[in-house]
């Protein structure tokens, strides 16, 4: 909330252009404050990833694969650091196609601005609209970005929550990959 006062204090351009963004950023995060535990973590590793199928932006049913390396990743349009992290996410799908699937899951307030942002950049792997529900599925999504990795047999690899090196998810991908 700080970041969205301080883009507008004072502005009046400013403030009609953050308050969008900082509206639905409050609402995401009271619902999220309000229904899940103060413990809310991610699912920790070789926890089984819960299944799920909701209708992708490209009007296909999009469910969690099994028998592939799956990235889930849960972003907002208002998120920077998952805008900014769009291209190199594309960029794996490539590299990595049929080896890996990308699914995004938009945890914007409605579908508007996420379809525009996919549009934007062409995004290149399925997207979903996220809510509390699979939010709470994955141990409650807090922060955004956060992105899952999980295995061909269904069980998380490894989590992040916020910024991350794109170098560490080459590296885990890599690992997970080659593994056995």
């Amino acid at each position: 909330m700080f970041a969205c006062h301080s883009r507008a204090s004072g502005n009046p351009k400013a403030a009609a252009q953050w308050m969008p963004a900082c509206a639905g950023m409050t609402m995401y995060f009271l619902l999220i404050a309000t229904t899940l535990p103060a413990s809310a973590a991610p699912l920790a590793p070789g926890t089984i990833a819960p299944q799920f199928t909701r209708t992708g932006f490209d009007g296909k049913q999009v469910s969690l694969p099994r028998g592939k390396l799956v990235l889930l990743d849960f972003w907002a349009s208002w998120c920077a650091p998952c805008i900014v992290e769009l291209p190199h996410l594309m960029d794996l799908q490539k590299r990595h196609a049929g080896k890996l699937q990308i699914i995004g899951v938009a945890m914007d307030d409605d579908a508007k601005a996420p379809r525009q942002t996919v549009a934007q950049y062409h995004v290149s792997y399925p997207v979903v609209m996220g809510d509390v529900a699979i939010g709470k599925l994955y141990g409650g999504v807090l922060g955004l970005p956060e992105v899952f990795l999980i295995a061909p047999d269904g069980k998380v690899i490894k989590s992040w929550r916020g910024d991350f090196k794109p170098g560490e998810l080459d590296q885990a991908i890599a690992t997970a990959r080659h593994a056995k």
